[in-house]
This record gives structure tokens, sequence and C-alpha cells, in this order.
């Protein structure tokens, strides 16, 4: 039994990415700094018919070219089949062998851990569907459960049904990796995969495990998912201009951008990865976790929950806001998550909110939803890896109650050492994670 190390650093050895602007982490990149959205008219169902006819979805995917055993993996829900390959590309930059029986890498399986932030899977839509059309009595204007239920034994499937469990993705890079560790899920909406890295770190630290695979995988582009979105207003209905519908920070933003996706982070323990001699890309310095504790669907007017989280996540680091470079933000394009996200970066910051650059790639990726934290995580990593921070991009007619750098359509060249990362979710979820560029001590 080990005794837990709560001084252990926590590093990050590799990254994978599969999303709307590309199927690994070079591409996403690439399509940031060109300014280039991944936003285009809905095609994976008929959405000719709702308010909001566009989105932004992983195209031309197949995660049977991926890896070599997809046949362990048949029927799994959209989100999961991104996960196997994001997962197979962060672990084979980090060293880890994946799908193999007896894996000669060196790396203790039961010391390898797994948490998700994923969402539920979609619904045998079809089949379901159908059923409910069957049960309903036209004359008597009711359902009739029986025969709905009957044609819902006869036509759906047990494993389309398991797949909707959010933990399914989870199951699926447990079994792609052969890890045994401890194996988390969290579904705390638009904030899950900032939430798994930050907790997947802290289950580093307390030392439980050397190495957690961490992020996110979601797809909520389907019937029920959109009616949903579109009930609270909360996408953009820009259809003439699907590429420039996300506008975070803009006075004509109207919603964003609803997106899919999956983003995996290897979090290593320092230790680990010295004795294993791979390359460290960065830190994870700190993390920071609240509620809001206001209204399931509206973030306090003061942006409370959203500055303890902040203020949390410096102090876990020990920084201060003098300290960080860069801040990545949630930025969705709703009127009220920019205009409170402005308001709780101006009181953790105070007089050098303005000075600090920040900016939201939702403007060019849409909002992965469950993913989406992970995704600009790895944006981040990367904003200090090359010294660039991506822009916010379709910023033309700027919000004049909102004024703060927000790095307008076009990526800037800066030194970019630390940076805050912040997530927030319906039910007042907010999870904010602070990384540096690593340095050895």
């Amino acid at each position: 039994m080990r005794t837990p190390n709560t001084q252990e650093r926590v590093v990050i050895t590799g990254m994978g990415v599969v999303c709307p602007l590309g199927h690994d982490v070079d591409t996403l990149w690439q399509a940031l700094l060109s300014g280039r959205s991944g936003a285009g008219k809905t095609t994976i169902f008929d959405a000719s018919t709702f308010p909001t006819t566009f989105d932004a979805e992983v195209k031309g995917y197949d995660f049977h070219k991926h890896i070599r055993h997809p046949e362990l993996h048949e029927g799994c829900s959209r989100g999961s089949g991104f996960v196997l390959g994001a997962a197979a590309q962060a672990c084979r930059q980090a060293g880890i062998e994946v799908e193999t029986i007896e894996p000669v890498d060196g790396i203790d399986r039961t010391r390898v851990g797994i948490y998700l932030g994923a969402g539920e899977g979609s619904l045998d839509n079809d089949s379901f569907f159908a059923s409910i059309i069957a049960g309903w009595d036209a004359k008597q204007q009711r359902m009739v459960w029986s025969r709905s239920n009957r044609m819902a034994v006869e036509r759906m499937t047990a494993v389309r049904e398991l797949e909707q469990e959010p933990n399914m993705a989870a199951g699926h890079t447990a079994m792609l990796i052969g890890s045994r560790g401890p194996v988390r899920s969290c579904l705390t909406a638009c904030a899950a995969s900032t939430q798994a890295v930050g907790e997947a770190t802290m289950l580093i630290r307390r030392g439980q495990a050397d190495i957690m695979i961490a992020g996110g995988a979601h797809s909520m582009i389907h019937p029920l998912g959109i009616t949903g979105f579109n009930l609270l207003t909360a996408l953009s209905q820009r259809n003439d201009s699907p590429e420039t519908a996300s506008r975070p920070f803009s006075a004509s933003r109207d919603g964003f951008v609803i997106g899919e996706g999956a983003a995996i982070l290897i979090l290593e323990s320092l230790t680990s990865a010295r004795k294993r001699g791979i390359p460290i890309l960065a830190e994870v310095a700190g993390y920071g976790s609240s509620s809001d504790a206001f209204r399931v669907t509206d973030m306090h007017e003061e942006g409370r929950g959203a500055v303890l989280a902040m203020r949390a996540a410096l102090a876990d680091a020990g920084l201060t806001p003098q300290d960080i470079d860069y801040v990545n933000t949630h930025g969705t394009s709703t009127a009220e998550n920019d205009s409170i996200e402005t308001l709780a970066i101006k009181t953790v910051f105070q007089d050098r909110a303005r000075q600090v650059p920040v900016s939201s790639i939702k403007s060019m990726l849409g909002h992965l939803i469950g993913a989406a934290g992970a995704a600009e995580i790895i944006a981040s990593v990367l904003a200090i890896r090359d010294n660039i921070v991506p822009p916010t991009m379709n910023l033309h007619d700027p919000d004049p109650k909102l004024d703060l750098d927000y790095v307008p359509n076009a990526p800037r060249k800066m030194p970019v050492n630390t940076v805050m990362k912040e997530s927030f979710g319906f039910g007042g979820q907010n999870n904010v994670v602070i990384l540096k560029r690593f340095i050895e001590l």
C-alpha cells in the first residue's frame, strides 16, 4: 500500500482529439490558428423544421480506422466511438500501448485510471419513436403502453440501450488500454471534462494512480438533444450563416453552436513520467470547483460560483492573478454566459483584467458540451507550447458592455507560460484548471 503524496506534481504526457475541426491534435490546432469554422448544416438527421438547422459535426470519421480491434466496440455510441480515436492518439503520444494483451511498455495497468466527463448516448431513434407511435390511440387520444412496449421489445436492442449510459465511454476506453485502476465518470453538463481533468489530477496527487486517462466525449446532435436546447433558446438561429453564428462576446451573439467530439489528455505523476523518460507537454498546476446554488439554467448574476472556482484554482496552484498570461474562457456566445463570465474575470483579476488576453475557441469549434473543456485544455497546452493565443473569431461588433481583450479575429504571438481554463455548466457547475509550462525544479 503506497502512502499518498499530496505534493506529487501532475504533468501532461499525451493528447488526442476527434472534433469538428479535425481528427487529430495538429489538424485542430492549425484550424484554430487559421480561424476556420467547424459549423455547417445539420446532416446527422433532418433538422429542417427546427429553429436551428445547423451544428458543428464530426465529419468523415470512422473509429474502425483508428484501432486494430473495432469488433470489441461494435454498437458503441457516437461519443464512445470518438473517444476510442482520441484515447488511442493520446496513449501513443505518451508511449502507452493500446489493444495489447500483455503490454511491454513497463506500465503497471493497476496504476492507470480513467476519468471522463462523458455524455449520455443517443437513443436508437428509429426504433424508439416507432414504438411510441405504435402505442398512440388516436381515437382515444391516449397512449396504449402495452402496444408501445411490445414493439419496443421487438425492435430495440440491448447493446444500443446500454450505450445510453454515460459511463460506457469509460468502459470502452478501459478495454482499449487495459487500465485497471480507478474509473470515474461525471456528467456535470458543459463543465464535465474540465472537472474530469481536475479530479483526475487530485487522484494522482493522492497517490491513487500513476497515470490517468482524462477528458470527455459527447454528442447531443440528435432530435431529442436539439429539441431540448432549442426549447431553452440556447442555440443560435443564424441559419443563413452557420460559419459565423458562434460569436462570443459580440453584441450580435444569439446563442451557441452545438458540436460533438472527444478530447483526451494523459495525466501522469512527475515521478512516473521521469521514470519512463517520456516528454512532458505541460503541468496541471491547480484546480478549483464550485456550485452557483442559484438556478438550473442561469448563472448567478454576480458570477459568484465562477469567481469562487477561479480563486480556488489559483490558491491550489499557489498563484495570483498576476501570474496568469492567458484565460481560455467558457465563452459560449450566449448573452448571459459572456456577460457574467466577463464580470467574474473582472472580479478576480481586478485592475489587471483588461491586460490579460482572453479568448473563446467555441467561435470556431462549436460547443462540444461534455467534451468542450478537455478540447479547450488541449488548445491551452498548445498555446503554451507555441506561445500563441488562439483568437475569438466573428468578433466584428464588440458588445460595448464587454470590454476585455478578447483577441479578436486573429491569433496573437506572445509569451504564454500560465493559462487559466474556465468551464461552466447548466445546473450551476463551475470548474477551473490552471496549466503551466513545465519547468524542472
